[in-house]
């Protein structure tokens, strides 16, 4: 059977504007070209899957419940104006500053690349093929993992994350394959990526 390709795309700062913890709905702004952007995968023929750390659930800040209302008001959202995401996957956990059940080091919190290996199982997705989209390093480290490309945007961390890590001296540090602008460019690049490695039809 024939993999999938997706694009993995980060929650705040990536999809929606960055507050800090999202903890009410009021807060949830879409940056103005995100419809457009998951237009593009879907019309692409790749999945747009979102994968999130959502820790503010380890502190007590708000719910598992809260989180997957905050997805489904994504999804309205992106459904008004043509576009949809294939999956959401989200992290409750933190090791450190978790309560109860949510203090744990897990296989899923990124840079750990729990939430791609469980889309690729639910989803049939070449990881190795797909891409990764985020405003922080570990939206990157977790491409380099899995063998994906990773894509930073401006938007959100970004800006933070070009000019202090990956600035570092440290032969660890995994650099993007692209740095866009936001969400669109970034699509965009893939789009244009994807077209190159494809094999042409003889």
């Amino acid at each position: 059977m024939k993999k999938n390709t997706a694009v993995f795309l980060d929650r705040d700062g990536t999809i929606n504007e960055e507050v800090g913890y999202l903890d009410s709905i009021d807060k949830l702004k879409l940056f103005a070209n995100t419809a457009e952007s998951i237009r593009l995968i879907n019309e692409s023929g790749m999945k747009a899957v979102v994968m999130t750390n959502q820790s503010g659930v380890a502190k007590g800040y708000f719910t598992e419940e809260f989180v997957r209302k905050v997805h489904e008001r994504i999804q309205e959202m992106l459904w008004e104006r043509g576009a949809v995401i294939d999956a959401f996957y989200y992290c409750p956990h933190h090791q450190t500053e978790g309560i109860g059940v949510y203090l744990q080091s897990c296989a899923c919190r990124k840079p750990e690349a729990g939430m791609l290996i469980q889309a690729s199982k639910e989803l049939a997705i070449d990881l190795r093929r797909s891409y990764t989209v985020g405003d922080m390093l570990k939206d990157i480290q977790v491409a380099h993992t899995v063998g994906a490309k990773g894509i930073l945007v401006k938007t959100g961390y970004g800006i933070n994350t070009i000019e202090k890590d990956l600035t570092s001296d440290s032969s660890e540090i995994c650099q993007p394959s692209y740095i866009a602008e936001d969400i669109l460019d970034a699509v965009k690049w893939i789009i244009r990526d994807k077209t190159k490695r494809s094999p042409k039809r003889l």
